[in-house]
């Protein structure tokens, strides 16, 4: 690929050249000749108008075709032809064309039939100039007229003729020469253009084995191309390519770990349950127990053990459904007050029959926010819940919302035994529990269902233990 583009840059730059050489040598031959026609006719026009000037003061004293006016008149003919540049011819008013030393009337055919129409201008009284007569000398030609006015009128006309000698030559030379840089030139070029070329595949080549070794699966592969301009944007492109699918690579490795993890943790917490299930209904099959408190006691393991069962069928349900971006939330306008007092009611009864005292706070004023009632509730609850399962009897649990800048701030704070600091990153991870007895019938998902509906609200939850005190905060933002 990278051979084919070169050359192909290479040989575009090379016609580009070429036909630029082709369009300046043309440009520069027509305007060569016609500059080298304008000083030609210049200087002959001057010629033209001296020699006319010079024969009217002759006509003056020459009346009819006498010797002796022939004679003061041939010999400055022949001085003129003699020293002039160009040919000169003098025609009379009856287009008889005078030769220099001798008579040429009757030799009108000297004169091609292309040269009346100049004379006829001529002795019109105007002063022009033409090439009809380029094929008398095989050669580009220029000839100019000029009339002769005497006092009684336009005596004659005065022609010079002349080959603008050197035109072809010089534009041969010159084009030769053009010709001789352009392939300098165009050597030179080629050269600069098969490095420039090679300048401009090499970050393609770079950017094409980034991209193979992306597509093979080594995220890490980077362009190292550092330049201003499209390739240099489009490297970036790669090289950001590369680091996002990089970061989708961790992403989904941890995802399958989380995957693997969540299975494991399932298959251990429903192992338990599912085991005393089964002795016990096996234990009721064979019919070896036949006392009945014996057997209630069985019945009740049972309904306790699917109760268990069932909080964690729902709770791996509500987890499901918030980490799910498409579950939306009944989201209105909601008073924070409100649902604290709520919370507050309904923690009461179990915190009662532990002698747990729960003592709750709010500001007089409303403090609004945006968000689903029943999930804050439910956060709430599981975080109340937490608090006085594990607080000792006669302990207490203060729960207080109160506003925090822009925002408000609602704190749960037990006492009782604390959270160690090594174990404090991952109260919130799925199915951890306290080691300990407080919790038996926990299923290790209420804090990780507290952290996404925190999350789904725009609020930030957090723990800290110390000082025989467990406190969680959670920190809403007021609503605009």
């Amino acid at each position: 690929m990278k051979s084919r583009m070169v050359w192909k840059l290479a040989a575009r730059f090379a016609a580009v050249l070429l036909l630029f050489t082709t369009v300046l040598g043309g440009v520069y031959a027509a305007a060569f000749r016609q500059h080298t026609v304008a000083v030609n006719r210049e200087t002959m026009e001057a010629q033209a108008v001296s020699i006319a000037q010079t024969l009217a003061s002759f006509q003056e004293g020459v009346s009819g075709r006498g010797r002796g006016g022939r004679g003061g008149y041939g010999a400055y003919l022949r001085f003129v032809n003699a020293l002039a540049t160009a040919e000169v011819w003098i025609v009379d008013t009856d287009r008889t064309l005078l030769a220099p030393g001798r008579e040429r009337a009757g030799q009108d055919s000297l004169l091609p039939a292309r040269a009346e129409s100049i004379i006829d201008r001529v002795l019109s009284g105007e002063q022009t100039w033409g090439e009809e007569f380029s094929s008398l000398l095989d050669a580009p030609a220029l000839t100019v007229g000029a009339p002769i006015r005497t006092p009684s009128g336009i005596a004659g006309a005065v022609l010079l003729h002349s080959p603008v000698s050197g035109i072809d030559e010089a534009v041969s030379w010159a084009l030769s020469m053009l010709c001789a840089g352009a392939t300098a030139a165009l050597l030179l070029a080629g050269a600069a253009a098969v490095w420039l070329a090679m300048r401009f595949t090499a970050p393609l080549e770079q950017m094409r084995t980034t991209a193979l070794r992306l597509a093979e699966g080594d995220y890490t592969a980077k362009t190292a191309v550092n330049q201003r301009d499209e390739i240099g944007q489009l490297a970036r492109t790669i090289d950001l390519l590369a680091e996002r699918l990089e970061a989708a690579g961790r992403q989904r490795a941890a995802l399958d770990q989380m995957k693997q993890d969540f299975t494991t943790n399932v298959s251990h917490e429903l192992r338990t349950p599912v085991a005393v299930l089964r002795g016990s209904l096996e234990v009721l099959q064979d019919g070896t127990i036949h006392d009945p408190e014996e057997v209630t006691a069985y019945y009740g393991q049972m309904l306790a053990e699917s109760r268990h069962l069932e909080r964690l069928v729902n709770d791996l349900l509500d987890l499901s459904r918030l980490q799910d971006a498409q579950f939306r939330l009944e989201t209105e306008e909601v008073n924070l007050c409100g649902v604290v007092r709520d919370a507050a009611r309904a923690i009461r009864q179990p915190a009662r029959e532990k002698d747990v005292a729960v003592r709750s706070s709010c500001p007089d004023r409303e403090c609004l926010v945006a968000g689903d009632y029943g999930r804050i509730r439910q956060m709430l609850l599981i975080l109340l819940d937490n608090a006085v399962k594990f607080s000792p009897p006669g302990g207490t649990v203060d729960f207080s919302l109160a506003r925090e800048g822009t925002g408000f701030l609602l704190r749960v704070e037990n006492s009782g035994r604390e959270i160690p600091p090594e174990d404090l990153p991952h109260i919130f991870d799925r199915f951890w529990k306290a080691r300990g007895g407080e919790n038996p019938s926990g299923t290790g998902l209420g804090l990780a269902i507290a952290r996404q509906i925190a999350g789904r609200h725009g609020a930030e939850i957090s723990a800290d233990s110390g000082a025989g005190k467990t406190c969680f905060s959670v920190r809403f933002s007021e609503k605009a």
